[in-house]
């Protein structure tokens, strides 16, 4: 089975993940957004290899850290979607608008598309293109787990801004009605800021996406 950690980065408290394979032990990153100094020490302290950098999507605090900690240790990149590109290419001048330490843009290995799957050790995950936060933004399924990845698409309680460049309100809803809630209410999710919680309680409680809202 795959085993998680989440690592709270940056003054935003991005919620980084790092999953592994419990019987490989080999491990990704989700979204490494910066504090890249904690993000070694909790791979150190769980004795897991580090096989590859996965994004959900560009925004600084989620990938702030990715040239960094990719060139440090040597990883692929995979993700998040081709049409978060601009977002990357953008990383330099948000970074001094925000105030943040240095980013620099990259390349991933593998832009990432509806369909694909993330190999770590013997687990994977199914990757859903699921737009209107950004337009490039993925998530990431564990089905085994019933466990999901989801950055800025949902929160508890809450969804994703679309106030961004390229964002779109109904979008994001059509992603998240048609790519997470067709996964199960079953199923728990990391999200990219904030608690855990479950689609099935979004769908019953969320004031933006719950069903009774959509007759």
């Amino acid at each position: 089975m795959v085993k998680f950690q989440v690592i709270p980065v940056t003054p935003y408290q991005q919620n980084c993940s790092l999953l592994w394979c419990e019987k490989t032990m080999e491990a990704v990153i989700v979204d490494p957004g910066g504090d890249l100094d904690r993000i070694k020490q909790a791979v150190q302290q769980l004795g897991v290899k580090l096989v590859k950098i996965i994004n959900t999507h560009a925004h600084l605090d989620h990938v702030g850290g990715v040239a960094a900690l990719a060139e440090d240790l040597s990883l692929p990149i995979e993700g998040p979607h081709l049409e978060d590109d601009f977002w990357i290419q953008s990383l330099p001048n948000q970074a001094q608008m925000m105030g943040f330490p240095e980013a620099n843009t990259f390349v991933p290995n593998r832009w990432l598309q509806q369909g694909d799957e993330i190999q770590f050790g013997e687990e994977s995950l199914e990757v859903r293109h699921c737009p209107g936060h950004t337009p490039g933004h993925v998530i990431f399924f564990h089905r085994a787990s019933k466990l999901a990845i989801v950055g800025d698409v949902l929160f508890q309680g809450s969804i994703g801004r679309t106030d961004f460049p390229r964002g779109d309100f109904d979008t994001l809803v059509k992603s998240i009605r048609e790519q997470l809630w067709t996964l199960g209410d079953d199923v728990s999710f990391i999200p990219g800021h904030g608690p855990m919680s479950t689609f099935g309680q979004e769908r019953k409680t969320n004031p933006f996406v719950s069903d009774k809202n959509f007759g």
